[in-house]
């Protein structure tokens, strides 16, 4: 796991690429590696996880030394890549970095569909002076890119063009949509205009500063290949089988490897497998707390690691945390990120890498292979695809009535493709490729990087998704029992208080916070907002009257409030206004 960035152009110079890597040094702070010749810079922060030594740093140069990769992530069956190539190319390192470039090497453009794992990463060949970059099939390792003063630039992270000069002029659409309807943005936006990402499963070709993308991951296609089974017994041991291997696969590190866990049933099926298939007394886990037992999961986090024999490691994260950090959040995330959650996520990732754990599992993906959220089951009541919601919330957790008219008319409702011919595998498309697992990949990407870790989701291997979501919807709900086979699958491993749970959402008392603890935050943000120049995006008037109405007891929802607050951080204050 680490970061990369490039410059092609005439600002490819060794002062700009070390701005750019310094942005980013919590990415890698193992080693930092760079590579420069005409109108091209290459830099690389190396996060060490698979193969330690100095052999293994980047950029990694092929053995005629016209190749030039850096690379983020890990391809977990490098093994068994590895010697499928060993007769045709001699390996000088353990690294998966160097099976990535001999794959590459060996077998071409068509050497991603090999790959099992999280990646992005950029090949530049000297001799036809192109860029051949990539991403892994759902977009967990990020990619940005942008054109500025007559260059192309690309990193791992917003902040690290933006420490190259690129502009963070706000894409208006893009916030008006996030402001009326929740949107994140489409998977090729960002929340600024001029930076891009290669959207998940793409690559390109990169050559005198113009972009040629392709997608080489085609969902639908692999899905239609699977094989869609009758019975609960095949599918228990077909599905069973893949997940020991996802497992098997993601604990291959050099360092330790620990795993997050919450008291439900996708944690519940992470640590039975662990179980199963490793020495769990070596596997730390960690859960967070706030101390409200109105919404700690830590009751049940104690059973399930008592039953799986891992160590327990709680993590506190309380109101004044949340209060110091928010400002430091914001600008590790370079763009809106879902709540306090999330910021409690994050402390689990730093306690975790001072007890010398620099690899983390956790259990992202279940739901939406699964059919694992509350809304799924109108799709077996009726036919009408429901727009994309908050677990848990009942009421809207958006406030468009608050916006200017003249800004509100920018934004986009999301339109979603439907490749399927059932309401219920689009909706689980939806949730895969523009909602639910983009937003969190990206919020859990930033928190875990933050404190120089490798967050890894076994869940989301390929192959489970895929075949899971072939699958017949009355697997995956059955008598209004959502995940099913999931259930099916752990059951007798976990008590049935664990297996029969309804789905919960990841909770903080974030709407009791932001209302009374951090209240004075929360003021203060809006003032600021209040004073800025993107006060005209807002009827300021009705903002304050919700507000107000928010602080008088009107708390099912907090997802506004906290969309204020990213906004004013992000784009209103005093330091980013003067950049």
């Amino acid at each position: 796991m680490c970061g990369i960035a490039g410059i092609i152009g005439s600002n490819a110079n060794p002062e700009v690429l070390r701005q750019m890597l310094t942005a980013q040094q919590h990415r890698g702070p193992d080693a930092t590696g760079t590579f420069y010749e005409t109108d091209i810079a290459l830099g690389h922060n190396r996060l060490s996880i698979i193969d330690l030594s100095e052999d293994a740093n980047q950029p990694f140069y092929s053995q005629d030394e016209n190749y030039v990769l850096v690379y983020n992530g890990e391809i977990y069956n490098y093994l068994e890549l590895r010697e499928e190539l060993k007769n045709t190319y001699t390996f000088k390192t353990t690294s998966d970095t160097e099976v990535l470039l001999a794959a590459y090497l060996t077998w071409g453009a068509d050497f991603l569909k090999y790959f099992n794992g999280m990646f992005s990463f950029a090949i530049y060949n000297k001799k036809t002076k192109t860029v051949f970059a990539a991403r892994d099939r759902f977009g967990v390792k990020p990619f940005y890119y942008a054109h500025h003063d007559d260059c192309f630039y690309f990193a791992s992270e917003i902040k690290t063009l933006l420490a190259a000069g690129v502009p963070n002029i706000p894409n208006e659409k893009v916030w008006a949509s996030y402001l009326a309807f929740g949107s994140y943005g489409m998977p090729a936006e960002t929340f600024y205009q001029g930076i891009q990402q290669l959207e998940p499963g793409c690559q390109a070709s990169i050559f005198q500063k113009q972009v040629v993308k392709k997608r080489w991951y085609h969902f639908e296609q692999a899905v239609h290949k699977q094989p869609v089974l009758d019975t609960e017994e095949e599918i228990i041991a077909y599905y069973t089988a893949l997940l020991i291997d996802s497992i098997s696969l993601r604990f291959r590190a050099d360092v330790p490897v620990g795993v997050n866990c919450s008291g439900g049933l996708d944690s519940s099926t992470l640590l039975t497998f662990i179980k199963l298939t490793q020495d769990a007394t070596a596997c730390n886990a960690y859960s967070f707390y706030t101390g409200d037992e109105r919404y700690d999961e830590l009751p049940w986090v104690k059973k399930l690691v008592k039953t799986s024999g891992c160590p327990l490691r709680p993590v506190l994260f309380d109101d004044e945390m949340a209060r110091t950090n928010f400002t430091a959040m914001c600008a590790l995330q370079d763009e809106p990120f879902g709540g306090i959650p999330t910021m409690a996520y994050a402390a689990i990732f730093k306690q975790a890498r001072q007890e010398g754990v620099s690899v983390l599992l956790d259990g992202q993906g279940m739901d939406e292979q699964w059919a694992g959220y509350d809304y799924y089951k109108n799709l077996i009541e009726g036919p009408n695809t429901p727009t994309a919601t908050i677990q848990g919330v009942k009421k809207s957790p958006l406030r468009p009535n608050v916006l200017a008219t003249h800004f509100i008319e920018k934004a986009e409702k999301p339109v979603y493709p439907e490749p399927f011919d059932n309401a219920m595998q689009n909706v689980q498309y939806r949730d895969l490729f523009f909602t639910k697992i983009p937003r969190a990949l990206r919020f859990n990407d930033r928190v875990s990087m933050a404190a120089s870790t490798e967050l890894r989701e076994p869940f989301l291997d390929y192959r489970l998704v895929e075949f899971a979501f072939a699958q017949h919807s009355k697997f995956k709900i059955k008598e209004g029992v959502h995940k099913y086979m999931v259930r099916k699958i752990v059951d007798g491993y976990v008590e049935e208080t664990i297996t029969l749970a309804p789905k919960r959402p990841l909770q903080t008392p974030q709407r009791e916070w932001l209302a009374n603890e951090l209240r004075p935050l929360v003021e203060n943000m809006v003032n600021i907002l209040k004073n800025s120049s993107y006060k005209n995006w807002f009827d300021i008037a009705i903002l304050e009257e919700e507000l107000e109405r928010y602080f008088d007891g009107d708390q099912d929802a907090s997802f506004h409030i906290w969309q204020w607050m990213n906004l004013a951080e992000l784009l209103a204050t005093e330091k980013n206004n003067n950049e």
